[in-house]
């Protein structure tokens, strides 16, 4: 392992596909859209289709009551799962080297909501509501303290990309020097703001999702979180390398060249020291809408040809918004724990003509037994915030 790369030695994951990364993996590969069952009645004239969480959520410790949301409970859900790495890491280390970094793009909204609800209707604020709760900082701030670690602590907010760019900042405190561990990673919710938000900008779908389709029309939102512990020292699985880029093209339109998102990508593979042709896979950000999937398609063949097997999930989850970028990378994870599998790409199977052919993984697709794998996972928010990452498994 060179010394910019980093191990990543546990991961927790909840999506709506279920809890954990024994119920996850066993519906991700197998394409099913079981977690995009619910309907909810959240904006005024439709029902729409959604990615929730029904397992059930841990309650917060004693004396959190500042930090009361579903957004930290889902976080909090994630992190039991790799408790006992956590404890060893911080008793290895010592507290104040262990740095808590994630992305969200809604914190406790929801619970915002609910009180201005009350508010409206009787005239005060109920006494269980914290604008605490609503802060973005407020998530890593409640990790922080709920896993009793006191370095730094922030909380990264860029839509889409968020839990992604989170392990770029990782890296960057942890070859500085900064911290000689990090838990990173990232939660969202669903909410009514978010929602009647995208359906204002008429990118909602009015069913399913369905990534880089002739007949696509939209997102549908999930929720998830996911969590990663991060250091210096080798694991079998490994974050190789990542690229940021920023075109600024739009502020909720992609640049339809993908001349941003192909900037990204490209800086990761100079970053991991790699080519293109070692890419073994690629989760597209495909979050269903015409412009992102236009654009990806033509940004991911620009780079690799049609040949790079490549599947967008969101159309198992929904599009899980601050933590997709954390979630995705967690399922990258599994694949490469997993001895390969891939994750199917559902959809209609009706190609869009004006969208480069893309090499999309059927259910049951998995890669030919090697000595080591890299794949790659993308995520591009509103204003041209770009991120790619790249995990691999094996020497590089």
């Amino acid at each position: 392992m060179t010394r910019r790369r980093l191990g990543i030695h546990a991961m927790g994951l909840v999506t709506p596909l279920g809890a954990g990364k024994e119920e996850n993996a066993g519906k991700l590969f197998t394409g099913t859209r079981s977690g995009l069952a619910t309907e909810i009645d959240i904006l005024s004239d439709r029902r729409l289709h959604a990615g929730c969480v029904t397992a059930p959520l841990p309650a917060l410790p004693d004396g959190f009551d500042r930090y009361q949301s579903r957004n930290n409970r889902l976080m909090l859900l994630a992190l039991q799962e790799i408790a006992p790495e956590i404890e060893a890491a911080r008793q290895r280390y010592g507290a104040d080297r262990f740095a808590v970094i994630l992305g969200t793009s809604t914190s406790g909204i929801a619970e915002g909501e609910a009180a201005f609800s009350v508010r409206h209707r009787t005239g005060h604020w109920p006494t269980t509501f914290d604008y605490r709760q609503q802060e973005l900082g407020g998530l890593s701030n409640f990790v922080a303290a709920a896993l009793r670690v006191t370095g730094p602590a922030y909380t990264i907010a860029t839509a889409c990309s968020s839990s992604a760019k989170v392990f770029a900042s990782a890296r960057r405190l942890l070859m500085a020097g900064i911290c000689d561990a990090a838990v990173v990673g990232g939660a969202d919710t669903i909410c009514r703001t978010t929602l009647n938000g995208f359906a204002s900008l008429d990118a909602m779908s009015r069913g399913l999702c369905n990534p880089f389709s002739r007949n696509r029309d939209g997102i549908n939102i999930g929720e998830g979180a996911a969590a990663f512990l991060l250091s210096r020292e080798a694991a079998p699985i490994s974050l190789l390398g990542y690229g940021e880029s920023s075109d600024a093209h739009h502020l909720s339109a992609p640049d339809p060249a993908g001349v941003g998102a192909q900037t990204a990508m490209s800086a990761a593979l100079g970053d991991a020291g790699i080519g293109a042709a070692d890419i073994d896979y690629v989760n597209l950000h495909g979050t269903g809408t015409v412009l992102n999937d236009s654009m990806e398609g033509i940004a991911v063949h620009g780079l690799f040809g049609g040949k790079v097997p490549c599947s967008s999930t969101k159309a198992m989850t929904g599009h899980m918004l601050g933590a997709a970028g954390a979630c995705e990378a967690a399922f990258l994870w599994l694949a490469l724990e997993l001895g390969a599998l891939l994750p199917p790409h559902v959809w209609d199977g009706v190609r869009d003509p004006a969208i480069p052919a893309l090499d999309l993984v059927e259910v049951g697709g998995r890669l030919p037994a090697k000595d080591r794998f890299a794949m790659m996972s993308n995520s591009f928010a509103f204003g041209g915030n770009n991120m790619a990452l790249i995990l691999g498994r094996g020497e590089w």
